[in-house]
């Protein structure tokens, strides 16, 4: 009887030591296909503006909504039904970067967040939020690849933000590039509306 209690407990550890290797064998989102573990981090950063024409539609208390989208929207200046206004339009993204600063870019739509009278306002706000700028960044590298006997350059460039780019350039900007540890570059900062001190840089181009 005591032989086989223990052999009932023998038998069950077995069992058990097979469901955790069975377990372990399982892939999961966490780790990629060789069980080396992946991290990823999301920001969500202001993306983009834009200033689109619009015509106030109905009249809904104390807002309006504005044509052709029929987006609700404050009615501040009084506006009637039929006039033509100007808005200002915002877009977010969720930016995904992995642990080889590989990003991952998705946009939301385009939302309405401010209406004005004439374009020459609106003008006024959109120069404050996307504000080009010239600065250095850190470069990380240049590189060659050759495919089908045709070669080309690419500079990976660090930005304010953290993420990493990468830029096609031409033979003269690779050695010029070849041993330098910073680049020239015009960033255009993207501005948060609801949080100005929040911003996001994108490359625009080279300084020089």
């Amino acid at each position: 009887m005591r032989f086989k209690r223990l052999l009932g407990w023998v038998l069950t550890g077995c069992m058990f030591l097979v469901l955790l290797s069975a377990c372990g064998g399982q892939s999961s989102v966490f780790h990629t296909d060789s069980g080396a573990e992946s991290t990823l981090t999301s920001v969500r950063v202001p993306w983009d503006y834009r200033i689109q024409e619009g015509t106030v539609g109905d009249l809904v208390g104390s807002d309006m909504t504005v044509l052709p989208d029929n987006e609700l929207l404050p009615n501040d200046n009084n506006y009637g039904t039929g006039d033509k206004v100007w808005v200002l339009q915002f877009m977010d993204a969720e930016l995904t970067t992995d642990e080889n600063q590989k990003n991952e870019v998705r946009l939301s739509a385009w939302n309405t967040i401010k209406s004005y009278p004439d374009k020459a306002a609106a003008d006024k706000d959109l120069a404050e939020l996307k504000v080009s700028v010239t600065t250095n960044v850190n470069l990380v590298g240049v590189y060659k690849t050759e495919y089908q006997g045709k070669t080309r350059n690419f500079a990976v460039l660090e930005l304010p933000s953290g993420n990493r780019i990468k830029q096609p350039i031409d033979d003269a900007r690779y050695k010029a590039l070849e041993k330098a540890k910073t680049a020239s570059v015009i960033l255009e900062e993207v501005h948060d509306f609801a949080d100005y001190d929040s911003a996001f840089a994108k490359f625009r181009g080279w300084a020089k």
